[in-house]
């Protein structure tokens, strides 16, 4: 793999954030509740598929030296995870935000929250990127390509819809549609940047490149049954999303497995 895919791998989640924000340029509502619950479904599936066949399963496959402890690596970096992404839960505003009883002054203040928690929750997304493509490098660990890229696939199928959750309620706010489409880009700008400190971290110490695939896995599992799940499941309709995260994961298992 060229210096120039892995560049273009670790970009495309945030390409699928810039998209769905520009999405304010073609909208003149929010997206459809049906649509988002396909999307957030399929995205789901994808993310959970790439957690196991991109992330756990070579964490485990390059800890087999350890023997019956093999599972040790993929084990604590996994809880690891978890435990990093609840710790953002806790002291950074949530991404489900209460709607009720909001009078008209606390839109904008509401809006501010929500683009700083996308922001945040796309920090460990682009750290799983910069992992995947780490290991992928290095040669050490079972990551293939077609994961690799897969996974990426599925990060900015997530972000496109949270890009116009970042930039169509700028606009309701009444701000330019350049203004609130460079907002939902500037969401999305974390993600590259956290794939390239994680690249160069896991480059400088490979051997703990287990319990950092298996730390993405964790983050990544967290925003699954934390944010994602919730939104294709509540309200009516909800069978598209199940249908949706079925066709993703098994796309993500086609991608991974059969290209691999």
């Amino acid at each position: 793999m060229t210096n120039s895919e892995t560049i273009m791998g670790i970009l495309i989640p945030f390409f699928g954030t810039s998209l769905g924000a520009a999405m304010v340029f073609i909208l003149k509502k929010e997206i459809s509740e049906n649509l988002q619950k396909i999307l957030t479904g399929f995205a789901a599936g994808v993310m959970v598929a790439a957690s196991f066949w991109s992330l756990l399963q070579p964490a485990l496959e390059s800890s087999e030296n350890m023997g019956k402890l093999s599972f040790v690596p993929a084990a604590v970096g996994f809880l690891i995870g978890v435990g990093f992404l609840l710790f953002l839960d806790i002291v950074t505003p949530h991404m489900h935000l209460d709607h009720q009883d909001e009078g008209p002054k606390s839109g904008l203040k509401r809006t501010t929250k929500l683009i700083l928690a996308v922001t945040l929750h796309n920090i460990p997304e682009g750290m799983a990127v910069g992992v995947v493509y780490a290991g992928f490098r290095s040669g050490n660990v079972g990551v293939t390509g077609a994961g690799a890229l897969a996974l990426a696939l599925g990060i900015a199928l997530q972000n496109f819809p949270e890009g116009a959750i970042v930039s169509m309620p700028l606009r309701a706010e009444g701000m330019s549609k350049g203004m609130t489409f460079l907002y939902g880009v500037l969401s999305g700008v974390v993600e590259p940047i956290a794939a390239v400190i994680t690249m160069l971290a896991a480059g400088a110490v490979v051997p703990v490149m287990p319990y950092m695939l298996a730390f993405a896995a964790g983050a990544m599992m967290y925003v699954v049954v934390e944010e994602l799940i919730p939104e294709m499941s509540e309200g009516k309709h909800s069978n598209w999303g199940t249908i949706a995260f079925s066709l993703g994961f098994v796309l993500m298992m086609v991608l991974d497995v059969a290209l691999g």
